[in-house]
């Protein structure tokens, strides 16, 4: 009997025990991701791996030449015009970040905290993002009758008596540059400042009042600290965006003002692909150093 109960013991034992993946179930794993290693390959790391490869190529007026050849980085990175458009392109990325970061956490704010109902939240939210239902550039170039020398603005303020005279740096001006930027990617940190908004627990704010703490204290020191996961994401697509963003810096400062990418650009139409792939790649690295700095600061995983 007592070896009877133990064979017993032991089939339920087995048929409790783990078992061990084979070959077959640790190849189906692979499998079932390589449809995304192959789009992620062909469609982002392939693209890259051309582009550091042709930034060591030599070229001329008549075509490329594969060579390896660190000319490209040297010329880009020996010039003062091109640290100069690099410090000029982390002006516009800064100011713009704060004043996006500024005005989408207030409006996620209002939306998730101010707004009872869902469905006035969802409407509200519909309502700002009915400018993405045109093109960038529709958007961006709607400001240029605005800011005009006799647009909308100029003409309110003459007419009032305001000013004797139309202001020319409204327009084609890092003002207009950084306004239209504004205006267009301020919806980038609303989303995510919103989403992680509306996942905080609504107790905790009774458990601070409770507490003694008043208005300002529960938004600083509890509202705050949550959101920075949201912050963090909505800052990260506004820096990339902001970085690679050539025709709002050439329509809006007329020409006058440079950024990274319009210097790439101009290079491309120059048929100079080697040192524009070389800006690339040194834009790619900082745009790297800039998100892996945001990323030290705040933990986003929770939000992934």
């Amino acid at each position: 009997m007592a070896t009877i109960a133990s064979l017993k013991a032991d089939q339920q034992l087995e048929q409790i025990r783990p078992r061990r993946i084979g070959w077959p179930a640790w190849a189906a794993s692979y499998l079932q991701a390589m449809p995304l290693i192959l789009i992620l390959g062909f469609f982002f790391i392939l693209p890259i791996v051309m582009i550091a490869i042709v930034s060591f190529w030599d070229y001329d007026f008549a075509g490329l030449y594969p060579a390896f050849l660190t000319m490209n980085y040297t010329d880009t990175l020996g010039s003062w015009v091109t640290w100069k458009t690099y410090l000029n392109t982390l002006k516009f990325t800064v100011i713009v970040w704060g004043l996006t970061l500024f005005i989408g956490f207030w409006v996620a704010y209002f939306l998730a905290f101010h707004i009872r109902r869902t469905t006035t939240q969802m409407i509200l939210f519909l309502v700002c993002t009915v400018p993405f239902m045109t093109s960038n550039i529709i958007r961006m170039i709607s400001w240029i009758p605005v800011l005009g020398r006799n647009g909308l603005v100029n003409s309110a303020l003459v007419q009032m008596g305001i000013v004797p005279q139309p202001i020319e740096w409204l327009l084609y001006s890092d003002f207009a540059v950084v306004l239209a930027m504004v205006h267009l990617y301020t919806l980038f940190m609303v989303t995510p400042i919103f989403n992680t908004l509306m996942r905080i627990d609504r107790s905790l704010f009774e458990a601070a009042r409770d507490a003694g703490a008043s208005g300002w204290q529960i938004l600083w020191n509890v509202v705050v600290p949550l959101a920075k996961p949201g912050m963090a994401i909505g800052s990260i697509f506004v820096v990339t965006l902001v970085m690679a963003d050539f025709s709002t810096v050439q329509v809006m400062s007329g020409g006058q003002s440079a950024s990274v990418a319009l210097m790439m650009k101009n290079q491309m139409s120059l048929l100079q692909y080697p040192a524009a792939a070389a800006n690339a790649v040194v834009l790619l690295v900082v745009v790297l150093m800039m998100v892996a700095a945001i990323l030290r600061v705040v933990d986003i995983r929770k939000e992934l």
